[in-house]
């Protein structure tokens, strides 16, 4: 039975949009990305295979791995299975 699974998500800082992959548990506690935002003792909201676009019109950048301070999200969004 597989633990974990990966979640493909939007997320927007004041300064940049940004996709990625979370990991979270397969069901139960923690299988929700609200539940990742929501955890107290984690300052930082991991991503990988991260494009990262500037708001102010910059080119995107792509990155294997991203910390994002949860304290700067503005939102994030769940992405439809299959979205790049």
């Amino acid at each position: 039975m597989q633990q974990q699974r990966t979640e493909r998500v939007e997320l927007e800082t004041p300064r940049y949009r940004i996709t990625g992959d979370v990991t979270l548990a397969a069901n139960g506690f923690r299988s929700r990305v609200s539940d990742l935002l929501n955890a107290s003792e984690r300052d930082f909201l991991s991503l990988t295979d991260v494009e990262l676009t500037p708001l102010d019109g910059g080119e995107p950048v792509r990155r294997e791995f991203v910390a994002v301070s949860r304290q700067h999200i503005v939102f994030v969004t769940p992405l439809p299975d299959g979205t790049p």
